[in-house]
Order: C-alpha cells, then sequence, then structure tokens
C-alpha cells in the first residue's frame, strides 16, 4: 500500500469510499491540487500544529499535581483534566476530518487552530476546576478540527515520493511529542509554573495563523450543501463521556450508586442510538461495516488497549511519585523520560517484527512484555524503590506498548483493501484518542483512595497497576485469536502518537 492510498488521521478514505464521495486531490470532481511555492516550509508548519495537540497529551500528566494544589482539584477534577482533551479530540476527530472535505481543509485548519489556541489561553488563565476542564473540552475541539485537515493537507500537497517522506515526518511527531511532553511538562510546571504548560501554545499558535493563510492553497469553493453526520459524532462522544463520567463517580460514591450506575447504564444506550443513526444515515460519520473486516476490528482493539494502558502509567507515575512520594515536577519529568524513550524503541521494533513474523507474533509478544513490566508494580507501595522498580517496570511495559501501536496501526491499514484504507485509519484513530480517556478513568477511580487522600499517601495505586497488568494479559490471550496471522503491506502505514 502506498502513502498516495491513505489518509491517516483524517476520517475520510483516500480512494472513493461508499456514497460515491471522492476525497480532494483524487480522481473525481475535485481539480488537482495547486502547486506550492514552498512546501518545505509548509509541511514544517502543518507539523508545528500537529505536535502541539501530541504534547498536550502527555504534558498535563506531569503538571498535573501543581494544578491540583493551585486549584485545589480533587480527584474526579483531576481526571477530567486528562479525559476532557482526549475524548473530545477522539469522539469528533471524524466529524472533524468531515467538514474538511465539505468545507475544504483550509478553512477547518484554521479555524480549528484558532479554537485550539483561544482554549489554551483560557487553560492557562484558568482559576477554577470549571474553567479549566471548560478550557481542555475546547482543546479537544479544537484539535478534532485541526489534526485531520492538516493531514488532508499533507497527502493533497506532496506527489510521490515526498509524499511519502512527508507522512514519514508527520509520523514521527508521534513519538517526539510523547517524549518532549513529560519533559515538557515537568521543567514548566517546575519552573514558570503549570499555566504556562498551557500558554505556551498561544505564541505559537499566533504566529501560525499569522503564516500560514499565506502558504496554504487558495480555499476551495463549496459547490453544494454537504450533509454532515452532526448527531453521530455527539452520541458517540456522549456516550464515551457517560462511560468514563460512571466510572469516575464510582471511585466516589461506589459502583452501587446511582450516580455511577445511571451514567453507566446510559453509556451502551448511546452507542446503540449512534449505530443507529450511522445505519440510517446516507453518509454516516463511520462505516460500521468497518468492524465486520477482522484487521480493522482486530488494530482497533489493540489500539484501544495500548493506549489505555500507556496514559494511564503517565497518569499514575505522575500522581505517584509527586503526591505519594513528595517529588517535584521537574524530577518526575526527567524520571519518565526513559519510559517516552522506550515507547519509541519499541514502536521501531515492533516496525521490523511486522514485516518479519507477523501481525499476530507481535501483538502477543508487546502485550507479554508489558505484562510483565505490570506485575512487580502490583506490590507497589511507600517504600519500592522509584529506580529499581517503578522506571524500569514501566520502561519495560512501555518498549511493549511501543510494538502494539504500530502493529495495530499495520494491521488495520496493510491487511484491507486499499479503498478501505482511510476508512479503517480513521477508526483505529479514534480508539487511540477515545482509549486514552478510558484508561486514566479506570485507574483513577482504582485508585482513589491514594489519588484523593493527604500527601504520601499511596493507597490503591498497587491495585491499580494489577488492573493494567490483568488488561494486558488479557489483551495478549485475545490478540492471539483476533489478530489475523501473515504480514501486512506496511508501506502505507503510518504508526501513531
Amino acid at each position: 500500500m502506498t502513502p498516495d492510498e491513505t489518509s491517516p488521521r483524517s476520517g475520510a478514505p483516500a480512494a472513493t469510499p461508499p456514497h460515491g464521495r471522492t476525497h480532494p486531490g483524487h480522481h473525481g470532481s475535485h481539480p488537482p491540487p495547486p502547486v506550492l511555492r514552498r512546501p518545505g516550509v509548509l509541511l514544517t508548519l502543518l507539523c508545528a500544529a500537529q505536535f502541539m495537540l501530541v504534547l498536550d497529551v502527555t504534558v498535563v500528566n506531569v503538571a498535573l499535581p501543581d494544578m491540583a494544589a493551585d486549584l485545589r482539584l480533587d480527584r474526579t477534577a483531576m481526571t477530567w483534566v486528562v479525559t476532557a482533551y482526549t475524548l473530545c479530540f477522539g469522539g469528533l476527530m471524524l466529524f472533524g476530518g468531515r467538514l474538511a472535505d465539505a468545507l475544504g481543509a483550509r478553512r477547518v485548519l484554521l479555524t480549528g487552530l484558532a479554537v485550539f489556541t483561544a482554549a489554551s489561553l483560557a487553560c492557562g488563565l484558568a482559576d477554577s476546576a470549571a474553567v479549566l476542564i471548560g478550557g481542555r473540552v475546547a482543546q479537544g475541539l479544537g484539535a478534532a478540527l485541526l489534526s485531520p485537515a492538516a493531514l488532508a493537507l499533507v497527502t493533497t500537497s506532496f506527489h510521490g515520493a515526498a509524499r511519502t517522506r512527508a507522512l514519514g515526518v508527520w509520523a514521527a511527531i508521534g513519538g517526539t511529542g510523547s517524549a518532549v511532553g513529560v519533559l515538557l511538562g515537568g521543567a514548566l510546571a517546575g519552573g514558570p509554573g503549570w499555566s504556562w504548560v498551557f500558554r505556551v501554545n498561544v505564541p505559537v499558535g499566533l504566529a501560525l495563523l499569522a503564516v500560514l493563510p499565506a502558504l496554504l492553497p487558495p480555499p476551495a469553493p463549496v459547490r453544494r450543501p454537504v450533509r454532515l453526520d452532526l448527531p453521530g459524532a455527539l452520541l458517540v462522544t456522549a456516550g464515551t463521556a457517560a462511560l468514563i463520567y460512571g466510572l469516575v463517580e464510582a471511585g466516589d460514591s461506589g459502583w452501587g450508586e446511582p450516580a455511577a450506575l445511571l451514567p453507566l447504564a446510559a453509556a451502551p444506550l448511546l452507542w446503540a442510538a449512534f449505530a443507529a443513526v450511522e445505519r440510517a444515515s446516507r453518509r454516516p460519520l463511520m462505516d460500521l461495516r468497518m468492524f465486520t473486516r477482522r484487521p480493522v476490528l482486530a488494530g482497533a482493539f489493540l489500539m484501544l488497549i495500548s493506549t489505555g494502558l500507556l496514559l494511564a502509567f503517565f497518569f499514575l507515575g505522575s500522581v505517584y511519585l509527586q503526591h505519594g512520594r513528595g517529588y517535584g515536577a521537574l524530577r518526575t519529568g526527567l524520571l519518565f523520560l526513559p519510559v517516552a524513550v522506550a515507547v519509541g524503541a519499541g514502536a521501531h521494533l515492533g516496525a521490523r517484527l511486522v514485516t518479519s513474523v507477523g501481525s499476530r507474533p507481535t501483538a502477543v509478544g508487546g502485550m507479554v512484555i508489558a505484562t510483565a513490566g505490570c506485575v512487580p508494580l502490583t506490590g507497589l507501595d511507600a517504600h519500592s524503590g522509584v529506580y529499581g522498580t517503578l522506571l524500569p517496570a514501566l520502561s519495560v511495559s512501555a518498549l511493549g506498548l511501543g510494538a502494539v501501536f504500530v502493529t495495530a496501526t499495520t494491521t488495520a491499514l496493510g491487511m484491507v483493501a486499499h479503498e478501505e484504507a482511510g476508512l479503517a485509519s480513521g477508526v483505529v484513530n479514534t480508539f487511540h484518542e477515545v482509549g486514552g480517556s478510558v484508561g486514566v478513568a479506570v485507574v483513577s477511580t482504582v485508585a482513589a483512595a491514594g489519588i484523593g487522600g493527604a500527601a504520601g499517601t499511596v493507597t490503591g495505586f498497587a491495585d491499580a497497576f494489577l488492573v493494567c497488568a490483568v488488561a494486558a494479559g488479557g489483551c495478549a490471550a485475545v490478540a492471539g485469536v483476533l489478530v489475523p496471522r501473515g504480514k501486512p503491506e506496511t508501506g502505507g502505514a503510518m504508526p501513531l502518537h
């Protein structure tokens, strides 16, 4: 599969999808894209915009305890500060891709960048939990508009070998952003203050807004109104939000209380309504038939679990070190650097293994390694060695998860028909973001006593890592059956952040 045939970040397929829609830049009713005078500069700026979005997934985790202390955030609010962003980013990403197709990638990109920049300023100036969480929701909305539109511009602005190189640069943003996020979060929180993890986006965003319009292709005319599946976008996001709300509430009120049971019961009902809307829609947000494709289902499952585990590790580790052991933000950020590097190393190793031994052995092996890394953490207490136990264990787990990330993407994109690659990548990307939200919510609830207790309390962290170990082991077992045998075509499969 060639990069010409994929659109990894957009919810739109790169070739002609069902219902007769054509993707910009491909054969159909759209004219060929104009020749750009400075494509290298444009790629750099688009990657800088994407880098901000990736950064904000991990940068918050290290600064979270300082935010909690200044704004008096309880455990519930701390959890939502992390999950609100990834929830809206993932839940609305496919809708953002559809908007880019309907209104033009240029318009949607600049709108998303403006929303994300303004929301970052609101987060940086927040003086309460409500303002901070509201700003994170708006950041997620801006990211859901910006990211698929930016990738659409990358895929239509470059051709042949240049496109392959451009998509390779784009893919590298993911691992780099995760590593820089933990470092930058610690440096800013330990230096000028936690608010700067958001404020740093503002000058970057304003600079991009000033320069990008002169480099982007001119806006394409909107030829006719396009029906957009807004009800579908809202239903799938609301269903996942209900699940997260129920999980978080269960940590405070208990699993049997209505505050937890009602949203947990509402979540599958909202997802069922989403499925009904998608089946009835002439232009659905998500083609549910994709889940009948075994490679796509396997890739989505692997991405959901692996992203949930990785963000859970960053969340638990940061709170354990700072709240439970009294470490500073900068020291915590530096300690997490080996974990972030291990993810990149695992992704590199996974890319080689997928093409040599196949998807199934790589997925199972990666999750077995992740499980083995979690096992020492199931006995974590106030006296556990940070350098002898916590960091080595998290790094081993991260190595395995990095390999699974690549396997998830290459399986979903490399084992389906070329004309379905865009739809498949939209599904996997959605599960990537949503998985992080669900993972953080689950471990926050299990470790509620330690996260919400007095400083120095570490109760519940061992149980949370036990849940992670069980999830990783269960995923390894399921992967041994669900992931197809064989070696995928990996030419167009781009690893995610």
